[in-house]
């Protein structure tokens, strides 16, 4: 396999918010193959749209040649990271985090190729739980300074309301993780959200300290959803997950559709893998069809998780109750969503049948009528005055509101789409 320089990739898509050193991190992807840890702790049986990130960012490690590795933390669990929390985590015991890495390990195997024998899933529990308290604190406690580890902002910002003990040793235990992943793995690289800073680079400085050795740091960014000011992935409703029993697909699906506009090119950079041409070229595609970019994006997310029959599925389940958003599918894409035909399409929208000899005594706003997109003729009317009816995905002028159809292309074409507003579509079929 041709190894690629991650790094450049990952920067270009957007998953790079701080390093510890950046050019001596682009160099040793430049020269060798490079070994780099996430740590997902088991806090639920399931994960949720944010560990994506991480997720993704391994993903590129393992698609261009580089060795990933996912680390379940059974052992950092027990504790409980005190990052980005305002109280202290409930305690689990040693048999629920068990079962909340099995449920972890399936769904982090659909973005590593673990058969392939350069990516890696492994647990921390395996050298955290079997510590000796004195030795560890004499070997390892002594390298760190308590001075500088409450300046870390995962601990400042827990001062106030209370920081345990138990808490305070997070950063110890993950800077641990780092040391022996390096000893043991030849890991030289921890990722982890921008939140981690500290922690990771309590880890870069263990490895400097005991073994005098190199090692990196890059953090990624928050999301934050701009039209609530909370974490990307948080609704209403709570966390959406990656699982299919806590977040059905359909609704999954329906997350990544319903995305904000100015979001879509990010968010197609970070959760897919199209070419980065191609995400920029879906961002900026004009007016209403920027829904197409987001069917796009829900759809590629979808399949990454839960696979294409079940984003098919839900592709099509969507087109049903709100019509699709390039019901002639012009837009050009390398994703496999092009594999739903106009067909398939249009099979899944609702539609009526009406003669030809009929149709050609029909003007446009009795065709809404015919069609059930308006109550009546006056309905019909306001409809397209106002701008909201639409033939074939362009909008009607109201000078043909009244026009008769006859000698229309579209009757010897066979068919048209008609649209009421944004989401209510009807397939007129002409027949003989």
């Amino acid at each position: 396999m041709v190894r690629l320089n991650a790094y450049r990739i990952l920067q270009e898509r957007g998953f790079t918010y701080q390093t510890t050193d950046e050019e001596a991190l682009n160099s040793l992807f430049e020269q060798e193959q490079v070994t780099g840890y996430i740590g997902f702790d088991a806090t639920a049986d399931s994960l949720h749209v944010g560990h994506l990130l991480p997720l993704m960012a391994l993903s590129w490690m393992d698609r261009t040649g580089h060795r990933p590795i996912a680390l379940v933390g059974g052992g950092t669990s027990m504790v409980g990271d005190p990052s980005g929390r305002i109280e202290a985590r409930k305690l689990m015991t040693e048999e629920t985090v068990a079962k909340n890495i099995e449920g972890i390990k399936p769904q982090a195997s659909r973005f590593l190729d673990l058969q392939a024998g350069r990516a890696m899933l492994i647990d921390n529990s395996e050298w955290l739980l079997t510590l000796n308290y004195v030795p560890f604190l004499r070997d390892i406690g002594k390298h760190f300074s308590v001075n500088r580890m409450l300046t870390a902002e995962c601990y400042k910002s827990r001062l106030e309301e209370g920081l345990s003990f138990l808490e305070f040793n997070y950063m110890v235990m993950q800077a641990y993780d780092f040391l022996k992943l390096y000893e043991t793995r030849g890991n030289k690289l921890q990722l982890g959200g921008q939140d981690q800073w500290g922690n990771i680079v309590a880890g870069v400085e263990l490895i400097r300290r005991v073994h005098g050795g190199a090692s990196f740091g890059l953090t990624m960014p928050l999301l934050i959803d701009p039209r609530t000011g909370d974490k990307f992935g948080k609704t209403n409703a709570g966390a959406v997950w990656l699982s299919k029993e806590k977040t059905p697909v359909y609704d999954f699906y329906q997350f990544w559709r319903n995305v904000d506009d100015q979001e879509t090119a990010r968010l197609l950079a970070l959760f897919t893998y199209l070419p980065m041409d191609e995400c920029r070229q879906l961002a900026t595609l004009p007016g209403n069809l920027v829904n197409r970019a987001k069917e796009i994006l829900a759809y590629e997310v979808t399949a990454i998780c839960h696979g294409h029959e079940a984003a098919s599925d839900a592709f099509l389940a969507s087109t049903r109750t709100f019509g699709a958003a390039d019901p002639q599918l012009k837009v050009q894409t390398s994703s496999r969503i092009s594999e739903l035909t106009v067909d398939r399409v249009e099979a899944n929208l609702p539609t009526v049948s009406f003669p030809k000899s009929e149709l050609e005594k029909t003007d446009l706003a009795q065709l809404f009528v015919l069609a059930g997109l308006a109550s009546s003729k006056g309905e019909a009317r306001r409809l397209i005055r106002q701008g909201g009816a639409y033939l074939n995905d362009c909008p009607v002028p109201p000078s043909e509101e009244t026009g008769l159809l006859a000698g229309a292309a579209w009757l010897d074409e066979g068919q048209a789409t008609l649209r009421a507003g944004k989401k209510r579509y009807k397939i007129v079929k002409v027949s003989l």
